[in-house]
């Protein structure tokens, strides 16, 4: 998993970077005027397209659907058992695709027809003081397209991320974005701004190409059907965890009662962008290009800091499916501290290095020194809503775990949702684009205290005051590391020089506040990253050939296990160990040592402690090639 996070962290991040590049294209080209305004109230169908079919909507009703289905799988018998199963009968996953694949393709495309013939209305709705009807009304009709490919490339994404499967799922930014930047730079000067409206309907087609390999090999495929021949058990079974039982059918519940509180929710958190573009659109032209330059920037760091969420949401589906609900529990703390962790840093050095930012990205061709001014004071009151949007990220995940309707994350998106309208009604008129910006960090912050104490009273039992106090000491840091990273960066002269600077500074006062103030959060995930080096160097030195007093593979004693930790404790015992991944009740981890142990005729390695055998190896000359290491398929 940690490898996994990795790997899509960095094809995140290298989405991101192209998506900035991308704007940094279509700034230099068309600047920030009527034009764009036209082509970013367009823009709005692909947007909520992409948050309702891509990145909540779909991921969070069909991740646990797929959840469930693998654990219908995962407790039939196997092919071998029964031949028909190999063609694909009965199986859950393939039931569920050709249930719902078919349907979704047939309705996704009815309203993409639909929105492109009511283009004209759509604009008036959106945008009624544009100055540029008749261009957002071409635009739209060319993003329409994505309703349809967007569905597509979420069930795909959604299918893959339920299997394991993270790498052609995060590549998808990175096909969507090159396909914009090379279509504007291609046809940009004869079709102006509407070349970004196609770039964007022919990069959603090479989201659906990038994933169809993986997924017509991990998910139409029955995996246990591959092997023909039983593989021989190199020792007797362990007891299973826990059985999943067999409902009647293969079917996956996957209705209405289930789609609607998902859908309401996507819908409802997507407002706020359509609520910021409806009263900006009264302002001076360039008004939501300014927001939008701006919450381009600020989101960097939350996009960054929901990966995380990304990566472990199909952990605790599975667990929300299996019925541990302590293991997802301890699962979604963790990631609320990671997530936090990870969106104040980049908050510090958004709300630092704003102006430079924002003068390296953007300051060239037709966008001037006036709109980098006003761009970095909105991008400023946006990152004070970071952690906000992060956290809201990061709970509504463990509410459509399961397979039954929950409104309340709609409900508390809704509140926030008309906190935002009123006071960005009530201050657009005096402080502008300043103050729907701090609207909509209120009402997202809101929302997230919401489904915070929702999700402790409804369903996993957080708790509440502690994370709040821990979350509270991070911020505090990251006020500390902004203040001196805004420091630093007006004492700089280069732009360049000054982010590069800035990316080693924030982060190190960050850290540095962090322990001051006793946040336990940074004090663990120093000490496992450590832990974590230190085994990874034990490792690669038992591994060279011929070093002498060569440490067994397998010792008595953690090699990261403090001297005075009693033999029975585990690592991630006390107070940091709520923010471990406890794999000590895991019955698989605790069989095998007791299984070896009872099987075993040794003497007993402690006399008060009888029935616990000692590891012992033999001993060798290190000159003596070492036999091959037989892999056995019960090892986690």
């Amino acid at each position: 998993m940690a490898r996994a996070a990795a790997v899509t962290a960095m094809l995140t991040a290298c989405g991101a970077l192209f998506g900035l590049v991308r704007d940094q294209t279509i700034a230099r080209l068309f600047g920030a005027t009527g034009a764009t305004d036209a082509f970013l109230v367009a823009w709005t169908v692909p947007e909520v397209a992409a948050t309702l079919l891509i990145e909540d909507a779909m991921a969070l009703v069909l991740i646990p659907a797929f959840s469930l289905a693998l654990s219908r799988r995962q407790a039939a018998p196997a092919p071998a058992a029964r031949p028909e199963r190999s063609q694909g009968a009965g199986d859950p996953v393939r039931a569920l695709v050709a249930a719902t694949a078919p349907r979704l393709c047939a309705a996704l495309a009815g309203v993409a027809l639909l929105l492109a013939l009511a283009a004209p209305w759509i604009v008036n709705l959106l945008a009624p003081g544009l100055t540029h009807p008749a261009l957002a009304v071409d635009c739209t009709r060319l993003t329409a397209l994505t309703v349809l490919t967007f569905g597509v490339a979420g069930y795909l994404s959604a299918a893959l991320r339920a299997h394991r499967s993270f790498v052609p799922p995060a590549a998808i930014y990175v096909a969507y974005n090159l396909a914009i930047i090379g279509t504007v730079l291609a046809v940009g000067d004869r079709w102006g701004v509407r070349a970004a409206a196609l770039g964007v309907a022919a990069g959603s087609v090479l989201m659906i190409l990038v994933q169809l390999p993986a997924f017509s090999r991990t998910v139409a495929v029955w995996p246990r059907a591959r092997n023909r021949r039983p593989r021989p058990r190199l020792r007797p079974s362990l007891p299973r965890r826990r059985r999943v039982p067999r409902l009647r059918g293969a079917a996956v519940p996957l209705g209405l009662a289930v789609l609607a509180p998902v859908a309401l929710f996507t819908l409802t958190r997507q407002a706020q962008v359509l609520v910021e573009r409806f009263v900006a659109s009264s302002l001076s032209p360039g008004a939501i290009s300014h927001l939008n330059y701006a919450q381009k920037i600020a989101q960097v760091p939350m996009v960054l800091s929901l990966m995380i969420c990304t990566v472990t949401f199909p952990l605790v589906a599975r667990a929300m499916a299996d019925g541990e609900r302590e293991r997802a529990r301890r699962r979604v703390e963790r990631d609320l501290y990671l997530a936090g962790l990870v969106v104040l840093v980049g908050a510090a050095y958004v709300v630092g290095y704003a102006p430079t930012l924002v003068e390296l990205l953007f300051q060239r061709g037709a966008f001037d020194a006036d709109d980098t001014s006003v761009t970095a004071s909105v991008m400023r009151v946006y990152a004070i809503g970071l952690l906000g949007h992060s956290l809201t990220g990061a709970l509504v995940r463990p509410f459509f775990s399961v397979a039954r309707p929950t409104w309340y994350p709609a409900l508390a998106m809704l509140g926030g949702l008309l906190l935002t309208t009123a006071v960005g009604v009530a201050t657009a008129r005096h402080w502008g684009v300043y103050g729907i910006a701090l609207a909509n960090a209120l009402g997202i912050t809101t929302t997230a205290a919401l489904l915070l104490h929702g999700l402790s009273r409804r369903m996993i039992p957080l708790d509440v005051r502690r994370m709040g106090a821990g979350l509270g000491r991070l911020v505090a840091a990251a006020a500390v590391a902004s203040a001196v990273g805004a420091v630093a960066a007006h004492l700089a002269t280069a732009s360049l020089a000054a982010a590069a600077y800035g990316l080693c500074l924030v982060p190190t006062v960050f850290a540095a506040a962090a322990l001051a103030l006793r946040a336990p959060e940074v004090a663990d995930l120093l000490g496992s990253a450590g832990g974590t080096a230190r085994r990874a160097a034990a490792r690669a030195a038992r591994r060279l050939p011929g070093r002498a007093g060569r440490t067994p593979a397998h010792s008595d004693t953690p090699p990261d296990t403090p001297p005075d930790t009693p033999p029975d404790s585990h690592p991630g015992d006390g107070p940091a160990g709520d923010h471990l991944d406890g794999h000590r009740d895991d019955p698989h981890r605790q069989a095998a040592p007791r299984a070896a142990g009872a099987d075993s005729g040794r003497a007993p390695r402690h006399p008060d402690r009888p029935g616990r055998a000692p590891r012992t190896h033999p001993v060798r000359d290190d000159a003596a090639p070492r036999p091959p290491r037989r892999t056995d398929p019960h090892d986690h």
